[in-house]
């Protein structure tokens, strides 16, 4: 399924389009809160640039590394990357991804800190 920019709840997120509670951004990445937590802490991690799934990132597109890294970082920011936390990203209906948009679900129950 393709989604267009215009049509993407993400970028519009992103754009500021649609509000969002934001706990990280830089040139290539925003984080924010799931609007829909399954834990405690549930943050997206999305990249700005418009990529539906993780099967049409380019060959020589170095966006996934980048996307951890953030992970590590919000996960560092919210106190849970000693504790414990999880990093999956869903492709495609039948992997559960929703919005096509890439991204990636920092999940933790343990103890966030502050939201």
């Amino acid at each position: 399924m393709t989604v267009s920019v215009s049509d993407c709840v993400f970028c519009k997120i992103i754009a500021g389009k649609i509000p969002a509670l934001k706990v990280y951004e830089d040139e290539l990445a925003v984080a924010f809160w799931d609007a829909n937590p399954v834990a405690t802490i549930h943050v997206l991690i999305v990249p700005r640039e418009h990529i539906p799934t993780l099967n049409d990132i380019p060959a020589d597109n170095f966006i996934l590394s980048h996307l951890g890294q953030v992970a590590r970082q919000v996960a560092e920011q919210f106190g849970v990357d000693q504790a414990g936390y999880r990093v999956f990203v869903n492709v495609n209906r039948g992997g559960g991804q929703v919005v096509f948009h890439l991204h990636m679900h920092l999940v933790s129950r343990s103890n966030p800190g502050t939201r």
